[in-house]
């Protein structure tokens, strides 16, 4: 990793908006906000911290984040010179050019520090500065570190929520937090994935490098204890990047009885699936709105693994679960994800009409709870703060 970043000049001169999105969900989310806000006001000049989705839809990219996105305690202090030296040049960016405002998005180890690093500076609004401080999508302050939330409230001016329980978490402070509706149920949203009951099985291990080399093999192992069972059974593979594809690829050539039965394919949308072994991110959502049944399946360094249960203390892993307060999907966490268990979380998924019938109405329930509210979307709620910038 290089000692030094620069970042280059906006190259429209004056920057209205400065975005910042750490990993591949958060620059998918980002990116609709942005192509829904240039829809409005075209002319509005804005750079971005994120990935290849952002660029896409219009923002100068200083530097891609998502192809440096990494998990974990270990994995983070690994590449800490690095990201050292990125929030340096940030900062630097950040008093050099001076946008009207900056819009954080999720990745909070990164951009709540530089939040706190901006107001200490004068540089933003809550230090006395005239850069306006944004954030969409908040941390999961009611998972672990839930007095971050009066930091938050010191260093910035608004926040834009999807989920929404997320509002009552920062009732006891000063920081306007507003539910902006969940980016999977806009209108205009194509969904990656749908239920299927003649498709392929998903596996899907995750956006990230280091948890798809831990994940991909037990979903394999599963798949492949499933299939003697139903020895016709296919499955898909959907990755964000090639740096994942790589990943993946290099573990399912160590699975030679399964070369010709799963196949790799980018997340590009609209593909049927009859059953799902995920990990728990982002994808995992997509599946349980469109009431695929399957499981979600974690594994990590087991330093990481036992730091992480003594900091968090939710009773799912999984968004859907969390949501509904019930397994929707069954979570098996390090040992617990055995290829037998996930073999049978599959053949229940295939197999089971009770169980397919019940995870449709789950999957009912969470697209009335993350619908758009009244005020708009989170395009909505960015331009007003910009009007008022």
């Amino acid at each position: 990793m290089p000692a030094t970043v620069k970042l280059p000049a906006p190259k429209a001169g004056a920057v209205d908006l400065l975005v910042i999105a750490g990993e591949h969900s958060g620059d998918e989310h980002a990116a609709k906000v942005v192509r829904d806000l240039r829809a409005r006001e075209p002319g509005l000049r804005i750079c971005a911290l994120g990935g290849p989705g952002l660029a896409a839809a219009g923002a100068q990219l200083l530097h891609d984040l998502t192809a440096t996105s990494v998990v974990g305690f270990v994995e983070v202090l690994k590449h800490y010179p690095f990201f050292k030296a990125l929030f340096a040049a940030t900062v630097r960016w950040i008093a050099q050019h001076r946008p009207r405002a900056i819009c954080f998005v999720d990745y909070p180890g990164f951009n709540l520090r530089l939040a706190a690093e901006l107001r200490s500076r004068g540089l933003t609004r809550p230090g006395g500065g005239k850069v306006q401080a944004l954030y969409y999508i908040s941390p999961q302050i009611w998972a672990w570190k839930p007095r971050r939330r009066f930091t938050m409230a010191r260093d910035l001016d608004a926040m834009a929520v999807i989920f929404p329980f997320e509002p009552a978490s920062y009732a006891d402070t000063k920081l306007p937090v507003e539910f902006v509706g969940h980016p999977f149920l806009a209108a205009d949203y194509a969904a990656p994935v749908h239920d299927d009951p003649a498709g392929p099985v998903l596996l899907l291990p995750g956006s990230r490098t280091q948890a798809v080399a831990k994940i991909f093999p037990l979903l394999l192992a599963g798949f492949e204890e499933f299939r003697r069972q139903a020895p016709a059974a296919r499955a898909v593979v959907l990755h964000p990047s090639a740096e994942v594809a790589a990943v993946a690829r290099r573990i399912l050539a160590r699975w030679p009885k399964l070369a010709d039965a799963v196949a790799l394919r980018a997340n590009a949308g609209g593909i049927g699936a009859s059953a799902v072994l995920t990990s728990s991110g982002t994808m995992s959502l997509h599946c349980a709105l469109a009431g695929i049944p399957g499981a979600v399946v974690y594994k990590t360094r087991t330093v990481t693994y036992w730091l992480g249960r003594m900091l968090v203390s939710v009773e799912f892993i999984g968004m859907a679960n969390l949501l509904l307060r019930e397994p929707m999907y069954p979570e098996f966490i390090q040992g617990a994800a055995t290829a037998r268990a996930l073999a049978r979380q599959l053949r229940e998924a295939t197999g089971d009409a009770a169980r397919r019938e019940r995870t449709r109405a789950q999957a009912a329930k969470l697209r009335d709870m993350l619908g758009q509210p009244a005020g708009g979307t989170a395009a909505d709620w960015l331009r007003r703060r910009l009007q008022g910038a």
